[in-house]
């Protein structure tokens, strides 16, 4: 990947987090959405983000919150960043997120005894 893309994706990336952060006002969005990785196309037609979400539940309803509001977060997207053209955006949720926390569930419902520890007297 070439320097530009990778420069494009650092700073789409960190507004994508501020514009979602603090200029939605959507209280489906209020601290549990996390962009985790931006991929720009070469011709900065089409961005990719990959959305991490805390909450299971709350999947469906984030990804449809973000994708309504697609023109808005473009809009001021343009406005923060000196590109040429600013790509569309398709939010899609980082599934290594939802397995990381799929696993740590299935951990947490495991009853694993706790090792006895060796009395150091039989030494």
């Amino acid at each position: 990947m070439s320097n530009r893309i990778e420069r494009a994706n650092a700073e789409i990336q960190r507004c994508l987090v501020e514009i979602i952060k603090y200029k939605m006002n959507d209280p489906r969005l209020s601290g549990v959405v996390s962009i985790t990785e931006v991929n720009v196309t070469p011709d900065f037609k089409f961005c990719k983000a990959k959305v991490s979400v805390l909450n299971l539940d709350d999947v469906e309803k984030v990804t449809k919150v973000l994708q309504s509001g697609e023109g808005f977060i473009k809009r001021e997207l343009a406005k923060m960043v000196d590109m040429p053209q600013v790509p569309k955006i398709n939010f899609v949720i980082d599934k290594s997120a939802l397995s990381a926390m799929r696993v740590e569930e299935i951990l947490k419902t495991l009853n694993i005894p706790k090792e006895e520890e060796e009395d150091d007297d039989n030494l």
